[in-house]
C-alpha cells in the first residue's frame, strides 16, 4: 500500500465508473468521450461560421473524422500496449472492448485527420482552414475525455504525498466478489495515493485552449497553423506528464513510447507552423468549390493513360465587376438610342 497521510486532503476516486440500467451498463468513460465529441462539433461549427464557412460543414466532416479517430485511437493503444491483450493468459478479444478505456490520442489524430481529409474532399472544403476552426474544440474534448480516466482509475502517476494526491480504491465485482479495479465497486479501502496525471493533463489542455483562442483572435492565424499549435502545445505537456507515470508501457530507446512520440510530433508541428503560408483564409475561400477535385489515384490513372486532368470549369454566368466595355468591344445600341443615332446620321 502506498503512502497514506490522514492529515492531508487527498482527492478521492469515484466509488465506481459503471452503473447498470437493467442489463445495460452505463459507463462514465463512454459518456465523457461522447460529451467531448459533442462539444468539439458544436464549438467547431460555431467558429467555422464566424470565419465565414458554410453552416453544417463541421458536422458533415465529423461523420468521417469521428469513426476514423475512434478506430485510430484504439489501434494505437492496442499496438503500444499489446501485452495487455496478447500472450499467455490474455484474451485478445478484449482489444475490441473500447468502452473499457484505452484510446491513444496520436492514433486518433492521425486516422481522424485522414477521415477529415476524406470528408473535406467530398464536401470540397479546405482542410487546413477547417482544422484551425476545430482545434480549440478538439483539445477541450480531450480534456473532457480525461475525466473518463478518472472514473476508470487509470493513467495515474507514481505514488506521492502531495496534498492533491489521488486515492486509488480497491474495487470488487458485487456479484462474484472478484477484484475488478476498473468495472467494480469500491470498498472504500485505499490501495495507494498517486499523482493525478489525468488531472495534470486536463488542466494543461484547458490552458492551451485559452491560449489558442487568444492567439487566434490577435493574429488571425490561418492555413492550418492554429491546428499545428494545438498539436505542439498538447505534445509539449504530454511529454512531461508521461514522465510522471510508472504504469506498464512500451519503451523506445529507453523512453516511454508516448514521450518519444510526443517529442517527434512536437517537432513536426512546430516545423509546419514555421513553414506554412501565413494569413487567414477569406470567407470566399471557405465556400465549397465549384467542381470536385480529382483524387490522387484518379490523377495518377489519367497521367498513366497519357491524359492531363481537366481544370475546374469556369462559371460563365457570373457578371464581371467592371461594367465598362473593353477597347475591342462595341457597345450594343438598342431602342430609343438606336433611333436617335439613325436620325443624327441622316441629318449629317
Amino acid at each position: 500500500m502506498g503512502p497514506v497521510n490522514p492529515v492531508l486532503a487527498y482527492i478521492p476516486s469515484p466509488p465506481q465508473g459503471v452503473w447498470h440500467l437493467g442489463p445495460f451498463p452505463l459507463r462514465a468513460y463512454a459518456l465523457c468521450i461522447i460529451a467531448g465529441i459533442i462539444v468539439a462539433i458544436w464549438w467547431g461549427e460555431r467558429r467555422w461560421r464566424e470565419r465565414g464557412g458554410q453552416p453544417g460543414a463541421v458536422l458533415d466532416v465529423a461523420m468521417f473524422a469521428v469513426p476514423f479517430g475512434l478506430v485510430g485511437g484504439r489501434l494505437y493503444h492496442v499496438a503500444t500496449d499489446w501485452q495487455k491483450y496478447f500472450g499467455e493468459g490474455k484474451n485478445p478479444v478484449e482489444a475490441l472492448y473500447i468502452w473499457q478505456g484505452g484510446l491513444g490520442i496520436w492514433g486518433a489524430v492521425f486516422l481522424g485527420g485522414i477521415g477529415a481529409w476524406i470528408g473535406c474532399r467530398v464536401y470540397k472544403i479546405p482542410l487546413p482552414a477547417l482544422g484551425d476552426a476545430i482545434a480549440p474544440g478538439v483539445l477541450l474534448a480531450q480534456a473532457i475525455g480525461r475525466l473518463g480516466n478518472y472514473f476508470n482509475q487509470e493513467l495515474y502517476g507514481r505514488t506521492t504525498e502531495v496534498p492533491w494526491g489521488l486515492e486509488i480504491y480497491n474495487r470488487f465485482d458485487p456479484e462474484t466478489g472478484a477484484r475488478d479495479m476498473m468495472n467494480g465497486v469500491s470498498t472504500g479501502q485505499v490501495q495507494e495515493v498517486v499523482h493525478p496525471t489525468f488531472l495534470y493533463e486536463l488542466v494543461w489542455n484547458v490552458l492551451v485552449v485559452v491560449l489558442l483562442v487568444q492567439l487566434d483572435k490577435r493574429y488571425r492565424i490561418g492555413h492550418g497553423r492554429l491546428f499545428a499549435l494545438y498539436v505542439a502545445g498538447y505534445s509539449f505537456g504530454r511529454f512531461f506528464v508521461e514522465l510522471m507515470r510508472n504504469d506498464e508501457a512500451t519503451h523506445v530507446l529507453g523512453i516511454r513510447i508516448n514521450s518519444f512520440t510526443s517529442a517527434l510530433v512536437f517537432l513536426g508541428a512546430m516545423a509546419y507552423f514555421a513553414l506554412a503560408t501565413k494569413g487567414r483564409e477569406t470567407p470566399e475561400q471557405l465556400q465549397p468549390g465549384a467542381e470536385p477535385r480529382p483524387w490522387p489515384w484518379q490523377i495518377a490513372a489519367l497521367r498513366a493513360a497519357g491524359n492531363t486532368p481537366a481544370a475546374p470549369a469556369v462559371d460563365t454566368t457570373k457578371k464581371p465587376t467592371d461594367t465598362a466595355a473593353s477597347d475591342d468591344e462595341t457597345p450594343e445600341v438598342t431602342g430609343a438610342d438606336a433611333e436617335e443615332t439613325e436620325s443624327t446620321a441622316k441629318k449629317s
